[in-house]
């Protein structure tokens, strides 16, 4: 959509360019030309009125030289170089568009080539940008699963450190206890051991005699 509104408007440009070349060319004309309207053949007669009688005719389109102007006739010199008289209202001070449609599609055609050459670069440009924003999608894409993985992998990094947390935890409570079996153990043998060493009987020292 983008590509063809700029086409309309690069055409739209081509269509104001040869219009102003146009005008150009019609202000270019010296003031003594004219040219037969472009919709019909007109009739010429000898002199300025309609009481003249018509001596032949000039064609639609045809370039003329003004002489001069009475009335409703203007005086013209043919491209046979005949002088004759026609309706003013039958001529027109801009180039005929048989005299300008071979230079304007002239132009039409050099526009055309350029315009062409403008939106295969432009197409190219927007190629290359789509190329490139799909290889940046699929870099975003592939960096988006990367770190989800590295999440997934911390998360079960972080479950396996709160379950040794808990084994060791675990494993200070069982020692704790042992070191209260084992020190209960000792004290209940040294007391056991106390109670029994008063009762046991003392060996008897032997007293000496003397001869």
């Amino acid at each position: 959509m983008q590509v063809t509104n700029i086409r309309f408007r690069n055409y739209a440009a081509a269509a104001g360019i040869l219009l102003a070349v146009a005008s150009g060319h019609a202000m270019a004309q010296s003031n003594n030309q004219a040219w037969v309207t472009d919709e019909l053949s007109t009739y010429v007669r000898s002199g300025p009125t309609d009481g003249y009688r018509i001596i032949g005719t000039l064609n639609a389109g045809e370039q003329v030289e003004v002489l001069e102007t009475s009335g409703d006739y203007t005086r013209v010199r043919n491209s046979d170089g005949n002088a004759v008289w026609v309706l003013s209202n039958e001529l027109q001070r801009t180039p005929s568009a048989i005299e300008q449609l071979p230079a304007l599609e002239s132009q039409v055609e050099e526009l055309t080539a350029e315009l062409d050459g403008i939106n295969e670069a432009w197409e190219q440009r927007v190629s290359s940008m789509t190329e490139t924003l799909e290889v940046r999608e699929r870099r975003v894409a592939e960096l988006e699963a990367s770190n989800q993985a590295l999440d997934s992998q911390a998360e079960e990094a972080r479950q396996q450190i709160r379950a040794l947390q808990a084994r060791l935890e675990t494993q200070e409570e069982d020692l704790l206890m042992r070191y209260f079996m084992y020190g209960g153990g000792v004290a209940g043998a040294g007391l056991l051991v106390g109670l029994i060493v008063p009762h046991l009987p003392r060996r008897r020292k032997k007293r000496d005699r003397w001869f």
